[in-house]
């Protein structure tokens, strides 16, 4: 699964791990990211969203056709 939220569209973001002798080495920071099916009511069907764990509560509160507005406005498919 890639590890990007079809609705905020966050992404990894990179950066170094530390060691105690503060040698560096690169490290990826993955988003939380969580696959969750939701029923869409307009087009009488199920829908399965990868979505972070910011993204399940925007869809909580702006409800589901809203957020299938917004991802289909950035261009993802649904």
């Amino acid at each position: 699964m890639s590890a990007h939220c079809q609705l905020t569209g966050r992404r990894p973001g990179f950066g170094h791990h530390i060691s105690h002798s503060h040698r560096r080495t690169r490290r990826r920071f993955d988003p939380n990211v969580q696959r969750k099916r939701y029923w869409l009511p307009s087009e009488g069907r199920h829908i399965r969203l990868t979505l972070s764990a910011k993204a399940i509560k925007t869809v909580d509160a702006i409800g589901i056709e809203a957020a299938v507005t917004r991802i289909r406005a950035r261009g993802g498919k649904v």
